[in-house]
């Protein structure tokens, strides 16, 4: 770990500080949540690896949230669609229920040792209002068809919801499924609800009744809207909260629904600016910052805890980079880079609020049998990881109590929320202490993909106690737990051949910088000293030997 020579002299130098011997409270991973919109490929093969990896990424639970989990059809999957045929009528119009295709799924997450986070949605093509098509053609068509309208009939909906959490609680036991998080429906004020507001309210009033008729310790919220930059969001979820907190119940006729969390998105803006990408952070943080405020303008919410139902550099998971050139950045350490400094500067944006933030989703997940490396928001391309997934796996390394830590280069939340990290980058480290393990999470991010540009040297120093200390350092950067750049030099084989695919699996696993090195503390400081590009994360363990 010692200062490459060959690297130029005048490299600006980040300086950093942590005091092992400080600690200023547990670190709370609020990264360990993830989601997607076709809930089939969670029990195909690529989907079922992805999951294992997910799992094994945290010792307590990792969430997984889906959509079309009510949806009508076969189960074949398609890019933003998914369905599992879980309702249907007889043709004396009686309702018949179906769960053989929502258990594959729901198993899948059981054998992964996973979580759910179970979303009631969509409607069901016998129940919907919504005129023909009821399936979308995405991409050549909107994906706003009928699956997205009110039912006909609210009874049967709730009969539907009750039913189905029933037949969970038995499957997986009450204990079990007691655990998991509920909601209804995803954003109703974009492109996934037809209805009018109030038809919105009592939908989820409906559900949200039924699923605790069933499960009674069941934990359930929402609304998951859009972002609240935007002021239809904004008003949108100020509606919903009012709702919950202030309106008459569709159900109980009584004031109020019970929310267990409030729900809430928040989204990025990414560019092509003179040929590169620039990211939109300011904009996804902006976001979380906006739903804070209007959550904390309840004082009947207070103590309750908000869920990122999606948080994400940008919008469409499932559009590729051959048809928006600004999702290229999904392919190369960039995307990992901007979920550090959105995960960072969100558990910021928490504490300046004082409202407690129990998870962020990451909206992303695996596309089976699309092409490899073709720019769509994913962890994994055919089961190959991409940086992204690194860049969760040196998270997962932060365990235990937070430690007081500093850095030169660290830019203000404020300066970030106004412009975004478009001049200076934001260089800057999270330190936690487990037992005997001081991790130790450096990252050198910047809206801007330009990867030859931003070099830094990392001066790091870490107070700590004790003879010996076995040093790691892993990392993900261009050049390190990325395969991407094999797979071209390959010449882009569609698919890779079984040795190709092999050296390309091998290249997507997290990787050290160098060897374990053997530190002693001088006067009970440990001094380390390397480079840092630009969207490279680095992990440094240290372990008391």
């Amino acid at each position: 770990m010692q200062p490459d020579h060959a690297a130029p002299r005048d490299l600006p130098t980040v300086r950093m500080h942590v005091d092992a011997d400080r600690p200023i409270g547990p670190w709370r991973p609020i990264w360990n949540w993830f989601g997607y919109d076709e809930p089939n490929y969670t029990y195909l093969p690529n989907g079922r690896k992805l999951l294992a990896d997910l799992a094994g990424l945290h010792d307590g639970p990792v969430y997984v949230r889906a959509h079309n989990l009510l949806t009508s059809g076969d189960g074949t999957p398609a890019l933003k669609w998914g369905s599992t045929d879980a309702y249907f009528e007889d043709h004396a119009g009686q309702p018949v229920y179906s769960w053989t295709i929502l258990d594959r799924i729901f198993d899948a997450y059981v054998d992964a040792g996973v979580t759910p986070f179970v979303q009631a949605g969509f409607m069901p093509e016998a129940l919907s209002t919504g005129p023909a098509p009821y399936r979308h053609d995405f991409p050549r068509t909107g994906i706003t068809t009928g699956w997205a309208w009110p039912p006909k009939d609210y009874k049967r909906w709730g009969d539907l919801v009750e039913a189905w959490a029933r037949h969970m609680s038995d499957r997986y036991g009450a204990e079990r499924v007691a655990t998991w998080p509920w909601e209804i429906w995803n954003e109703p004020d974009g492109h996934y609800w037809r209805g009018a507001r109030e038809e919105y309210y009592r939908l989820h009033d409906v559900a949200a009744a039924a699923i605790r008729r069933a499960i009674p310790a069941a934990r359930v919220g929402g609304p998951h809207t859009c972002g609240p930059i935007d002021n239809r969001a904004a008003d949108y979820l100020r509606g919903f909260l009012d709702h919950a907190t202030r309106g008459k119940n569709f159900v109980t006729g009584e004031t109020g629904t019970k929310l267990d969390f409030v729900a809430f998105h928040a989204k990025g803006q990414p560019q092509v600016v003179d040929g590169r990408v620039r990211m939109g952070i300011a904009r996804q943080l902006g976001s979380i910052a906006a739903g804070l405020e209007i959550v904390r303008a309840y004082p009947e919410l207070a103590g309750l805890p908000v869920i990122l139902g999606e948080s994400d550099p940008e919008g469409c998971a499932a559009c590729s980079a051959a048809t928006h050139p600004e999702n290229v950045y999904r392919e190369g350490p960039l995307y990992g880079a901007s979920i550090v400094e959105a995960i960072a500067r969100t558990d910021e944006l928490a504490a300046r609020a004082g409202v407690t933030i129990e998870g962020a989703v990451t909206w992303a997940f695996e596309y089976e049998g699309e092409p490899f490396f073709a720019g769509y928001r994913e962890l994994a391309t055919n089961g190959i990881a991409k940086p992204v997934l690194n860049a969760l796996r040196l998270l997962a390394k932060l365990k235990g109590e937070r430690l007081a830590a500093t850095s030169t280069g660290a830019l203000a939340l404020d300066t970030i929320l106004a412009e975004g990290v478009r001049t200076a980058p934001d260089v800057d480290l999270i330190a936690t202490r487990d037992k005997d393990a001081i991790n130790v999470l450096v990252w050198n991010y910047h809206d801007d993909d330009l990867p030859k540009e931003g070099m830094v040297r990392i001066v790091l120093d870490i107070s700590a106690e004790g003879d010996v200390f076995d040093c790691r350092h892993f990392r993900v950067d261009g050049d390190h737990c990325n395969a991407q750049p094999i797979f071209l030099a390959m010449g882009a084989p569609q698919p890779p051949s079984a040795p190709q695919y092999s050296r390309l699996e091998a290249a997507s696993r997290l990787q050290e910088l160098g060897e374990s090195v053997r530190l002693k503390p001088d006067n009970g400081l440990i001094s380390l000293n390397f480079l840092l590009p630009r969207s490279g994360v680095s992990l440094i363990s240290l372990v008391r030997s």
